[in-house]
């Protein structure tokens, strides 16, 4: 049978005489068991965590909890000086010296939504208008920068924060395909309110990968290779997202600039798949040569008599 939300003391399973310690050690066993990081997207765990944030905000307060304790859940609609000393603060209130008027023996039952009876109602939303409405606790911000590789492949990040008084850590999930710049919403893990908690805004940055680029969906690095891999092709290591290098041809007369294309290996898209990993070809010329091998530049130089810049311009 589902736990009635407005009974605080059954959202978090204790008696109504419960210590203040007692009520501590229930809610953060809830609230442990039913944290997303544990219990992930599930409705009822959110939905129970919220619920257990909410009565241990009411029974850790001395005052609100005595509040709780004469009225249920409907002393938040109350306007303030309402309970503890009946109606009015001034002269001629009623029951001045008399004690707190319990309205349950008034009208001939105890607490307010039973059998269908509701303050809320009787008064017309809240006691001629002049009642507060709960909030719901401040949203939180945070940034954090995660590795190239976590944001294309997804992964966690640890994230430490000032929240409700205490540090606290959080594993945050970090989904695949994640743009810099972007924002996850943690419902629920902001600041603390009497209508519930907040949420959790964290801004990720992705940091710049040695060697890879993000061009849309697709990832992209330099790849350099030598004048005779590039004249007369040949077979050439190539590193991955994945963390493996994986083998590509090289064609013969391959120009500088060129792409080779590995299919699959990029960012996952919005629609299903992924993208690709471009190899861009970039010649490097060797920075020094022995008298042997500029003899064999120079006669491999005259004999090649078709120039690349012939008809550009």
């Amino acid at each position: 049978m589902p736990r009635d939300a407005s009974d605080y003391y059954a959202v978090l399973g204790v008696p109504r005489t419960a210590t203040q310690e007692e009520i501590k050690k229930a809610y953060k066993k809830i609230a442990r068991e039913n944290h997303p990081d544990r219990a992930g997207d599930k409705p009822e765990a959110a939905e129970t965590y919220k619920q257990a944030g909410e009565a241990y905000e009411t029974l850790s307060d001395p005052d609100k909890r005595r509040k709780y304790d004469e009225f249920g859940a409907d002393y938040k609609r109350m306007p303030e000086g309402f309970g503890g000393g009946g109606f009015g603060g001034g002269g001629g209130g009623y029951g001045r010296g008399a004690g707190p008027i319990d309205l349950g023996d008034l009208f001939g039952q105890r607490g307010g939504t039973e059998q269908g009876f509701d303050f809320n109602d009787l008064f017309g939303g809240g006691f001629g208008g002049g009642s507060r409405r709960p909030r719901k606790g401040g949203d939180v911000k945070q940034s954090i920068t995660v590795p190239f590789t976590v944001a294309a492949r997804g992964g966690r990040h640890e994230l430490t924060l000032q929240r409700n008084g205490e540090q606290q850590t959080l594993s945050i999930r970090i989904p695949a395909g994640l743009k810099d710049g972007k924002t996850i919403r943690l419902a629920g893990q902001g600041e603390q309110g009497e209508a519930g908690a907040g949420d959790l805004l964290v801004t990720v940055s992705v940091a710049p990968h040695p060697y890879f680029r993000r061009e849309g969906d697709n990832v992209v690095l330099d790849l350099p290779i030598t004048i005779a891999e590039a004249t007369l092709g040949g077979k050439v290591d190539c590193p991955t997202l994945a963390g493996e290098s994986v083998t590509l041809t090289v064609p013969p007369g391959t120009a500088s600039g060129a792409k080779l294309r590995l299919r699959g290996q990029g960012f996952p898209k919005s629609g299903g798949g992924e993208g690709d990993q471009l190899a861009v070809i970039k010649i490097v010329p060797p920075k020094s040569l022995s008298d042997e091998q500029r003899s064999l530049v120079e006669q491999l130089a005259q004999t090649l008599t078709e120039s690349p810049r012939e008809g550009r311009w």
